[in-house]
């Protein structure tokens, strides 16, 4: 498990984030949001040790994250950015780069490493795709690569910065719910969202960022009954109850 304890992180010259208190529990998806450039990814790149803190501590099994070498937090952390390049390479090699930390170099991929890229495709539903070169897949395939590369990775916590950002309403369902299914197999799922509503909806936890600090943190039930979204992100939020549970949408 990840634990943030009083963590200070930022850039030459400017701090960020200021006094973060945060733990990513397995078994739960924590959506991180918050204003643009409230410090969102910044949580994310330090607590993955992509951004050298400033202060505090950065916990992973109890252990300082700068005690561990990089193969020993990949192994132990998946991180999907919001941006990345796309290759001209297959989908199936490009999830084969999930497999890195365990390799020596030169690099020689083994049969449980095809085998682990293999099912990692067929867990998020793009097992047709492994032939397929990335630039002719659409968004919402690549976005299944990326999950299924970071699978692969077979890390405890995965990150996410953005995953749904420029997919459409279904393919930002479907990764919603593979993030889910990440939790449900014991995994601690962090994901910085803009969209309140899916949030809300597939989240165990939130925290509300602002200013680099922490706001809040609690349920999604919790934080709608706060109304501190409403006041931090300036929308108006409403829900319906089904039979599947609380469905929130902006009024």
């Amino acid at each position: 498990m990840i634990e943030l304890k009083d963590l200070r992180a930022g850039y030459p010259g400017r701090s960020v984030l200021e006094d973060i208190c945060l733990d990513f529990r397995p078994g739960q998806v924590l959506a991180v949001l918050g204003p643009n450039g409230c410090g969102k990814s910044t949580l994310l790149r330090a607590a993955c040790g992509l951004l050298p803190k400033t202060g505090g501590a950065v916990l992973l099994d109890g252990v300082p994250l700068e005690r561990r070498s990089p193969r020993e937090t990949a192994r132990s952390v998946a991180y999907l950015p919001q941006s990345r390049a796309v290759p001209n390479i297959t989908a199936g090699r490009m999830v084969l780069h999930g497999r890195f930390p365990y390799l020596s170099y030169p690099r020689r991929y083994r049969r449980e490493d095809h085998e682990m890229v293999r099912r990692a495709l067929e867990w998020v539903g793009a097992g047709e795709l492994s032939d397929r070169l990335l630039p002719q897949l659409s968004g919402g395939q690549r976005q299944k690569v990326y999950l299924a590369m970071a699978l692969a990775q077979n890390t405890p916590t995965v990150l996410m910065d953005e995953p749904t950002t420029y997919l459409d309403v279904s393919c930002q369902l479907e990764v919603m719910a593979l993030a889910r299914r990440l939790a449900e197999e014991g995994r601690a799922v962090v994901m910085v969202l803009h969209d309140l509503t899916l949030a809300l909806r597939y989240a165990h936890r939130a925290a509300l960022l602002q200013a680099g600090k922490i706001l809040r943190t609690g349920t999604p039930e919790e934080l709608y009954g706060s109304r501190a979204l409403e006041e931090v992100m300036g929308v108006s939020l409403g829900r319906v109850e089904t039979a599947e549970g609380w469905r929130y949408y902006y009024r």
